[in-house]
């Protein structure tokens, strides 16, 4: 081999080493994914959520302490530590951040409009300002819907239909977020047609709850609706055991309450979202960017009842509506 030629091959070699040593670096690199959570982090139903996204990152090829780590925070539905514990992510310089709803996205976005965001539950991300379009949300966010505020009157017919003779309805929401403004909104529309009163609670102060149900209580006639917010998941068994203390029947957003002891529950599979949430997380790693991923629906929904709790109650729950439920507690 000529000298020239043996320093040109000697020249390209050496060019393509540092390229093979980035790539395998990139390869091996460690990424890093931030977690906030609305809920306590003793909370059960927070710690199942994260074993399925965890479970669904690592179908995904994505191992924790190999690949990829996670950085969570749990704020317990507190404001001021979600604001505090998302500058603290936001700090950590991660590669994408998972919230898991509204308590834990507006204090994201305070704090960033450049790190990728994931929500794994949202009800109105256009309306919340999370994102442009469903389709296209433009940003650094996207995410997983929960029900839309529509699906608030739902919550009602099921209660009148547990209860025929429920003429009063208190709502127990978040005013803070945009999702308990708009649910409860929902339920007022259509409480007219069903012959339903309803009037807010306040989840935000415990002790103001506390007074308002009990004061909600002194009439007859009446029946809970709770809608989704980190505080209400946070302040669960709080929530189950006032309306057992007043013996009113109750319907809530999420499955977990009605395992507490609640009276029936319908709403969208939850875990499920953390699963799916995982797939989002993965394309972004992989490089996608949140802007050209669309928002996605929910696909599971899951109507719980509990007839342990029925029966404390007095009640007799319908024979078609045992028939549609997906899961019934004895």
């Amino acid at each position: 081999m000529k000298r020239r030629e043996f320093i040109t091959l000697l020249g390209g070699a050496a060019a393509a080493w540092p390229l093979a040593a980035r790539a395998q670096q990139e390869r091996e690199r460690v990424r890093r994914v931030g977690v906030l959570m609305a809920t306590p982090a003793d909370d059960p139903e927070g710690q199942a959520r994260i074993a399925a996204l965890l479970q669904a990152l690592q179908q995904l090829g994505w191992t924790v302490g190999l690949n990829v780590r996670i950085d969570d925070r749990w704020s317990a539905g507190d404001a001021g530590n979600a604001r505090k514990y998302a500058a603290e992510l936001v700090a950590l310089a991660p590669d994408v951040i998972l919230a898991s709803g509204a308590a834990a996205m507006e204090p994201l976005l305070q704090a960033t409009r450049t790190v990728p965001i994931v929500f794994a539950l949202a009800a109105d991300p256009v309306g919340a300002g999370y994102v442009d379009s469903l389709a296209r949300p433009g940003g650094n966010v996207t995410g997983f819907m929960t029900q839309e505020y529509g699906f608030g009157g739902k919550w009602l017919e099921l209660l009148k239909e547990i209860v025929p003779g429920v003429t009063r309805a208190a709502v127990i929401r978040d005013f803070a977020i945009t999702a308990g403004i708009g649910m409860f909104g929902a339920i007022q529309s259509a409480a007219p047609s069903l012959g339903v009163e309803v009037s807010p609670v306040n989840v935000r102060d415990a002790g103001e709850m506390e007074r308002a149900i009990a004061a909600f209580a002194r009439s007859s006639n009446g029946g809970l609706i709770v809608t989704p917010s980190g505080l209400a998941s946070s302040r669960r068994d709080l929530i189950v055991t006032l309306a057992a203390r007043y013996k009113l029947p109750t319907v809530y957003y999420q499955r977990p309450f009605v395992a507490a002891g609640g009276l029936a529950s319908y709403g969208i599979d939850l875990i499920d979202q953390y699963r799916r949430s995982a797939g989002y997380l993965d394309r972004i790693l992989k490089g996608e960017k949140p802007a050209d991923l669309p928002v996605q629906n929910p696909t599971k929904f899951e109507l719980v009842i509990n007839l342990k709790t029925a029966r404390a109650l007095g009640l007799t729950i319908p024979v078609t509506l045992l028939a549609r439920a997906d899961e019934v507690i004895e």
